[in-house]
């Protein structure tokens, strides 16, 4: 809970091997958190799969048009299919607007059959994932604030899975705007860039809020990269602590730096609230 005032904070961290597979087995004791260069003592902790809330975001601009809006929507369906079934999916379009294709639904809804998006189709069908065509250019920045602010009314993990090929065109949120809010949101963001260029602002996003950003230089690749994010987002650490600065001393930014004790493995968490 990343606000000033409230006595608990809680990070959730993401273990991985090398191989990028989910470090299991850790306990409170491998874990060390720092708060603005102060050790802290960890009270809380739970390893295991949380209710997740995720946002996917697709680009569906021009620059997306063909193979790389088609193997797109193949890869969220497939990405759909491998969450937890009780986990919570809401689906946008991302062109010259935003468009919500589905409200928040369960993923047993979003991917198979049951209640349906806006337009009155099931999630599941293909048809109604093809009628996401391309149209539009992308305030990419502008579209990627707003689905912030979508999620951020969801209760529990939330995380935001952005697949982009990070082209922003006349957005008026900037770069260095748009980490800020990222910053000061509870969201994990998962950008993908789709193409030839690695966008930077997707490495900071990433970095920001304890997500992970993908590289795909090939858009065949889509596909298994968003199955091993969705095996990430089963299993991630939750690790709780009461600050031992009192927050009324200040309700400035305060850094957070999570680091595991166990060796060849990487923690990501957000860097601070």
């Amino acid at each position: 809970t990343f606000s000033t005032g409230i006595n608990l904070v809680e990070v959730y961290a993401t273990v991985t091997h090398r191989d990028g597979q989910p470090a299991t087995g850790l306990t409170a004791a491998d874990f060390r958190v720092v708060e603005d260069e102060v050790l802290q003592t960890i009270t809380t902790f739970a390893a295991g799969e949380f209710p997740l809330s995720i946002t996917i975001a697709l680009d569906r601009s021009f620059s997306m048009a063909g193979e790389r809006l088609a193997l797109s929507k193949r890869a969220a369906r497939t990405f759909i299919a491998a969450l937890r079934p009780t986990d919570e999916v809401m689906v946008l379009a991302i062109g010259s607007e935003i468009e919500t294709m589905m409200p928040p639904v369960p993923a047993r809804e979003a991917g198979a059959t049951g209640r349906g998006p806006q337009r009155g189709s099931p999630a599941g069908d293909p048809a109604w994932w093809e009628s996401i065509d391309a149209w539009g250019t992308t305030p990419l920045y502008d579209a990627t604030a707003q689905a912030l602010d979508a999620i951020q009314a969801r209760s529990g993990r939330r995380a935001l899975l952005l697949i982009s090929d990070g082209s922003d065109r006349g957005s008026h949120t900037t770069a260095t705007d748009l980490i800020a809010r990222a910053r000061q949101s509870d969201v994990l963001v998962y950008p993908v860039a789709i193409g030839g260029t690695r966008p930077p602002v997707f490495a900071e996003l990433a970095n920001v809020t304890g997500g992970r950003t993908f590289f795909i230089d090939d858009p065949k690749r889509l596909e298994s990269e968003l199955g091993t994010l969705a095996r990430e987002l089963r299993f991630q650490y939750l690790l709780g602590y009461t600050p031992s600065r009192a927050a009324s001393a200040d309700p400035g930014w305060r850094a957070i730096e999570v680091t595991v004790s166990q060796p060849d493995v990487r923690v990501r968490a957000r860097d601070g609230y």
